[in-house]
């Protein structure tokens, strides 16, 4: 499987949603002046390979500010947001640490961690358009 940025990916990225519908999106929102997130893309793109199922996609905060709301806040990267495609409470909302293994243990477990539904970026409404 792959990453998808939706700068270049947008109608792939509604593809691969609805052909996922039990499957989760995995989105980290990063930054391109972020160092950290530079090094965490490669490792996102093996994560994607392990998790067909599953439609792991790029968001740059700045690029696509306009589309997340005003009021996102990122307080440090990377952040990741896990949320059923076909909708409903989101998994996980927040900062992870850079390594690769911690995400991977969130999505092997798949358990949720709830948040205030103002908190969350509206990410799979903007990608389903």
């Amino acid at each position: 499987m792959t990453v998808y940025f939706p700068e270049r990916d947008l109608a792939a990225i509604r593809q691969a949603l609805a052909a996922r519908p039990g499957g989760r999106l995995v989105a980290c929102l990063c930054a391109d002046w972020c160092g950290t997130c530079k090094e965490y893309v490669s490792g996102f793109a093996a994560l994607a390979a392990r998790y067909p199922d599953d439609c792991f996609v790029w968001v740059d905060i700045e690029t696509h500010a306009d589309r997340l709301g005003e009021d996102i806040d990122i307080e440090n990267f990377p952040t990741v947001l896990i949320q059923p495609i076909a909708g409903g409470a989101p998994h996980f909302y927040g900062t992870v640490l850079p390594h690769l293994e911690v995400l991977d243990r969130m999505l092997v477990r798949g358990s949720a961690m709830p948040a205030t539904a103002s908190e969350i970026p509206q990410v799979l409404d903007w990608l389903l358009g």
